[in-house]
Parts: C-alpha cells; structure tokens; sequence
C-alpha cells in the first residue's frame, strides 16, 4: 500500500490535494445550478471570459485574481444585463428591449464570450510572456499550491456555502419555471444575479490554482454525473462533491505514478465519472433530477410535488 500514499507524503503533493478538494467542494455547490438550468455554456464562458483582466493584470504588473475578478464581474453583469430585458412572463416594456428580448440567453453569452476572449487574446498579444501566461491561465499548476491559496480557497468555500444556503429556495424555483418564482415574490431576476455571483466566484477563486480547463471540468461533470441519479439539490451537490474529491486523489495518485500532469489527469477523471454514470443508465433506471418532471421542483422548495 505504499504506492497509495507515498505520493502525500510530499508537502506539495498534500498541497494540491487540499487545494483541489477545496476546489470540488466550491465547484460542487455552484456547478449543481450551472447543470440543473442548463448552463454549461456559461460556465464556460466565464471561465475564458476573465482574460482581459488577467492579461492587462499581468501586463501592468498588478493582482492577477483581482484582474480576474474585475473581468469575470464584467463578463456577469453584461450577461445579467442582457437577461433583464425580459420580464418573467418574456414580455418587455420598450420596442428596444422588445427586439434585444428575440435573442436566446446563449447568443447573448456568446456574444459576450467572443468579445471578452478577444480582447484579452489583443491585450496578452503585445506581452513577450504571451505563451506562458496563457499556458497558466488554461491549465493552472496545482502542484504549486501555496498556503495562502489554500486560506484563499477555504473563504471562498464558505461565502460560496453561505449564498448557496440562503438563496436555495430562490436557486430552485428559479431553475424550473422563473414565473413560479415571480408569483411566489421570489424575485428572479436577483436571483438569477445572485447565481451568476455564485459561479463568478467558484471560476475567480480557483482558476489561479487549477485554471481555467480544470474549473470547467469541475463545475459541469461531477454534478452532471450526480443529477442522474440523485433526486434532490442536496444531493446533488454532496455526490457531486465526493466525484470531485475522488476525481482529485485519484488523479494526483495517477500523475505522481504515470508522470502525467495532475490538473488534466485530474479533470481527465472527473469526466470519466460522467461518462461511467451515463453508462450505468444503460442498464438501470436512474431517477435523477435531471429526469424529472418541472413541477418537482416544488418539493424542492418544502411544497407538495
């Protein structure tokens, strides 16, 4: 059994694994809603989308995560600001707003998505650190996690918890008929705001560590994986946490032993899981969320379904 933990016994090795469960528990709560309402686009999209800040942060020589957050921030308010067009109802006040409503919420984030990767590909485009800064910023180094990442990462994991427990009642009606939401006083719009924060800050707070492939990776297959089967948000959220963890010490354990890197082994595993969760469909009936009628959602909210 020596080969199982002799990898941990190394200080940077306990580092990043620390640091990346960490990473699965805060991609855990805010990837459940991402693949609950369908919004792995976004997830990707905010991802890629906080390269201006981190390029012009590095071209200045300023706070990278503050650059990043800057970005992501800006990249989350145009795309709450496209989705206010419309009201619950998909109705609008203004001819304006009307014709901005006929575009679909993917098109608005794609648009936005295109422009915000642009524009930072021009601004890294004049740095001499053009290839590695990108290089970072996709792939991270999670063998290179430092102790006040990891303070970094635990903070986030308890505002990321403390917006997931106060908003849930609002997260979930919101997901399955935002008019539901509206009658109930729920205010979806806010909320909507409100999830976007709580993606922003699970993409901000890990990409420096893990990058922005591996925050991908994290935030869509483990829950994904756990929607199949499990029938509650909850539960969701915890099966997708302990696939994310698993994903993380497995693939640390392969990387240390095959010598490959540990961010895209671990991301490798982590949509490994998915497709194995998929596969066992195949000869089973899984009862997942994702599976389920809309109306559910109620008894997701403490009401009879």
């Amino acid at each position: 059994m020596h080969w199982l933990f002799s990898p941990f016994e190394v200080s940077f090795v306990r580092q990043a694994l620390w640091g990346g469960i960490l990473v699965s528990l805060i991609c855990a709560l805010a990837g459940t809603w991402v693949v609950v309402r369908g919004l792995a686009f976004l997830g990707d999209a905010m991802a890629h989308g906080m390269l201006p800040g981190v390029a012009l942060a590095s071209a200045l020589g300023g706070d990278v995560l503050l650059g990043a957050a800057l970005s992501a921030g800006a990249m989350a308010a145009g795309v709450t600001a496209l989705g206010a067009s419309s009201g619950p109802s998909g109705s609008s006040g203004s001819s304006g707003s009307s014709r901005l409503s006929r575009l679909s919420h993917d098109t608005g984030v794609g648009i936005l998505f295109a422009g915000m990767l642009a524009l930072g590909v021009i601004v890294v485009s004049h740095s001499r650190s053009f290839a590695v800064d990108l290089t970072g910023f996709l792939f991270g180094d999670v063998l290179a996690v430092r102790q006040r990442d990891l303070l970094w990462l635990a903070t986030a994991l308890l505002v990321a918890a403390a917006v997931a427990a106060l908003g849930h009642r609002a997260f979930v009606a919101l997901s399955f008929d935002p008019r539901v939401a509206h009658t109930l006083g729920l205010r979806p719009r806010t909320a909507h705001a409100v999830l976007l924060g709580l993606v922003t800050l699970a993409v901000v707070a890990s990409f420096h560590v893990v990058g922005t492939l591996l925050v991908f990776a994290l935030l869509v297959a483990p829950p994904a994986a756990a929607a199949l089967w499990a029938r509650r948000i909850p539960t969701i959220m915890v099966g997708a946490a302990l696939i994310g963890v698993g994903a993380t010490v497995a693939g640390l354990l392969l990387s240390w032993h095959l010598g490959t890197a540990a961010g895209a082994t671990i991301a490798a595993l982590a949509v490994c899981a998915f497709f194995v969760s998929a596969g066992a469909t195949l000869t089973a009936r899984p009862a997942g969320l994702l599976g389920r009628r809309r109306t559910g959602a109620t008894s997701e909210m403490g009401r009879p379904s």
